[in-house]
């Protein structure tokens, strides 16, 4: 094939993907370059020339001056317990507008697709009185409280993953529920043996997607969790270029190992990941 030709149907791609490749790595090498650099403090410009020196002494102080080990565990815990949640919460009620058929099926579908139209940072103000005034009723729920905020994410999340599992469940034939009712099988038992197993990869997106999203936010987190020992590394590590005083050496050490939860959880969920997102196109 003559390379003019070869060039206009395949090789122009090779030179977009390698252009892609640079846009995306450089900042990459920038940021774990000024964090193996112990010169980098207040300023980034002592890393503008790339691992010019190599050192671990920026991660040793996140663990000696500051509480970035406590704030990681907390995005941790938050990000885990909320993705489990949502995935339980939104298979049950896709599963259930999928399934079933009773009043007002209809109209609730129709609700959760408009309700999901306002993105959850128009509402932070009234999540805010609103946790301010629970917290005197129930302090386990109330301002300050990593559990108040799980339950701020499960909420908000509700209706997207709803809507996202929903043609995913449709897309399973109604043949098999009939089967294992004839063979005795309650709903309990069709859903959770039957019917979730099936359709695994759009779970495994929405958990990851949750994940994320829980993990990085900052403006709800930093609305909700008012005490630094309950803080999330999105706030934390705010508060050292927030300020007036600038501590990039931390920030960059710290982004680095924040990015390696979310990158091994995309690694081990990949293969569900086209699935997941593709398996209630075709019949929804």
């Amino acid at each position: 094939m003559p390379f003019g030709r070869w060039f206009k149907e395949i090789g122009f791609r090779h030179v977009i993907g390698v252009i892609a490749i640079i846009y995306s790595v450089f900042p990459i090498l920038y940021v774990i370059s000024a964090a193996l650099n112990p010169s980098v403090g207040t300023t980034l410009t002592a890393s503008n020339s790339l691992f010019s020196e190599i050192s671990l002494e920026n991660f040793a102080e996140l663990g000696n001056e500051t509480r970035f080990w406590t704030w990681f565990g907390n995005s941790l815990q938050i990000g885990i317990i909320t993705s489990i949640g949502t995935v339980l919460m939104g298979a049950a009620a896709a599963y259930a507008f999928s399934r079933f058929r009773f009043s007002g099926r209809r109209g609730g579908l129709m609700a959760l697709m408009v309700v999901q139209m306002f993105p959850q940072l128009l509402a932070f103000v009234a999540i805010f009185l609103l946790l301010l005034a629970l917290g005197d009723v129930v302090p386990a729920l109330g301002l300050n409280s990593k559990l108040g905020l799980i339950c701020v994410y499960l909420g908000g999340a509700l209706g997207a993953n709803t809507f996202l599992m929903y043609g995913t469940f449709n897309s399973i034939p109604l043949e098999l529920d009939e089967a294992a009712k004839i063979d005795g099988a309650s709903h309990t038992q069709i859903y959770w043996t039957i019917v979730l197993p099936l359709v695994t990869p759009i779970l495994a997106v929405v958990g990851l997607l949750s994940f994320i999203s829980a993990f990085n936010d900052f403006v709800l987190a930093n609305t909700v969790l008012t005490g630094s020992e309950n803080w999330t590394m999105a706030i934390g590590m705010n508060s050292w270029v927030g300020g007036m005083d600038k501590h990039w050496d931390w920030f960059t050490a710290g982004a680095i190992i924040a990015a390696l939860p979310i990158l091994l959880l995309f690694l081990f969920l990949q293969k569900y990941i086209v699935a997941g997102l593709t398996g209630g196109s075709v019949k929804g």
